[in-house]
């Protein structure tokens, strides 16, 4: 196979990989909070206390080791399990009555996205390419946004035919049965980087663990990955318990901010391939933190679509733009565990701040503390990132 037909299908892989575990399970959940909140009368806290608590288990306790096993391994058979895992927590959470099920397997869906999801997909893209790394990136992470943008029209309407549990057993399926087939048969790396040569050649990484740098990334990366998740876990409750918008208006919101996370994303990719990425990262940081204000002139006319649009490009290019930062600053060589170190932090972030807002919610009423918050929290992640040096590796 020749090298070009083999980044082709790295490229397809990850793509439909991110599309499943990341655009269908982890956007399309929050889709059906409002559900569980009038039908097994939970709180918002609770509802959002899933993500949290699997996130707070399955991050300090996988986040390195998936690192360590992708960096030793290969990413191939992390990703298989990944995905497997994820089908199976929709699947599951398709039939729950109770928290017990509720958190079983919302801790599968944690697992499934530490596995299958950016981890071993950033490092599998990052052996692959050099020089259009940011527009391979940028490619496969299209297919976190198409899937959002997808799954809450898809939801609506499997919901319409099958009810809301029904339609989670469906996704959940549609996970599997799009994102296995090609992963089950990847090359994990050019024969000129084999998976042999990389076992020999793994640099320690106590280097990184002790750079400056390391920990304004890790600290703006999490600041910024929380005001991230904090505001996408409460968007459809905010829009359809609070203001009243029907199912398919809400679905149409969110569908809009996972668009525009597509421009979002090739956008970032082609910057950070042209660009210092330390800037490209400091503006998909400030388009998140302008955006959040804009949720609390919500009565305003179309106030509303600005923010999803405004949102949706700072959410496009943060998740994408972290790895390319990391690569930058420490090498890919020890990227794997580098981001398993990162992404564990973001994890932990991405579990408590929708948790807290929900709290919040549930204290006043409002999300209007909570959504201060997380504004504060999206600012100190813009100032970590002003603070970072200019990436120099290769």
């Amino acid at each position: 196979m020749s090298v070009r037909r083999a980044q082709a299908q790295v490229a397809a892989t990850s793509f439909l990989a991110l599309f499943a575990i990341v655009g269908l399970a982890l956007y399309g959940l929050p889709f059906f909070y409002d559900f569980m909140v009038r039908d097994f009368g939970w709180s918002r806290a609770q509802v959002t206390s899933g993500n949290a608590l699997s996130k707070l288990l399955v991050g300090p306790l996988f986040g390195f080791l998936a690192g360590w096993m992708v960096d030793r391994f290969g990413p191939r058979r992390l990703m298989v399990a990944g995905i497997l895992m994820a089908g199976i927590a929709l699947v599951g959470l398709g039939m729950i009555h109770t928290l017990a099920g509720f958190y079983l397997f919302y801790l599968f869906n944690a697992l499934g996205n530490v596995c299958g999801g950016p981890l071993p997909n950033q490092v599998l893209l990052s052996r692959w390419f050099t020089a259009a790394r940011g527009r391979a990136m940028g490619f496969a992470y299209l297919g976190i946004g198409l899937g959002g943008a997808l799954v809450p029209f898809l939801a609506v309407w499997l919901t319409r035919a099958l009810g809301w549990q029904g339609a989670l057993q469906v996704l959940g399926a549609l996970i599997i049965v799009v994102a296995l087939p090609l992963a089950l048969f990847v090359r994990e790396a050019p024969e000129t980087t084999s998976t042999t040569s990389t076992k020999l050649d793994r640099p320690p990484i106590g280097p990184v663990l002790g750079a400056p740098a390391f920990y304004l990334l890790l600290v703006g990366s999490m600041c910024s990955i929380a005001a991230v998740g904090g505001t996408n876990q409460h968007l459809k409750l905010f829009l359809s318990l609070d203001h009243g918008y029907s199912q398919a208006g809400a679905a149409q919101i969110a569908s809009l901010v996972l668009a525009s996370s597509l421009v979002g994303r090739l956008g970032a990719g082609w910057l950070a391939d042209r660009f210092a990425k330390k800037y490209v990262m400091l503006l998909i940081y400030l388009l998140v933190v302008s955006a959040i204000p804009l949720l609390f002139l919500k009565d305003a006319r179309g106030t509303i679509y600005l923010f999803a649009v405004v949102f949706g490009l700072g959410l496009g290019g943060e998740y994408m733009v972290i790895p390319l930062m990391a690569g930058e600053l420490f090498g890919v060589r020890v990227l794997g565990r580098t981001m398993g170190v990162v992404l564990t932090g973001d994890g932990i972030a991405e579990a408590v701040a929708p948790w807290v807002v929900g709290r919040m919610h549930d204290a006043s009423g409002s999300y209007t503390n909570g959504f201060l918050a997380l504004i504060g929290c999206a600012l100190t992640g813009a100032i970590a990132v002003a603070l970072l040096p200019r990436g120099v590796r290769p």
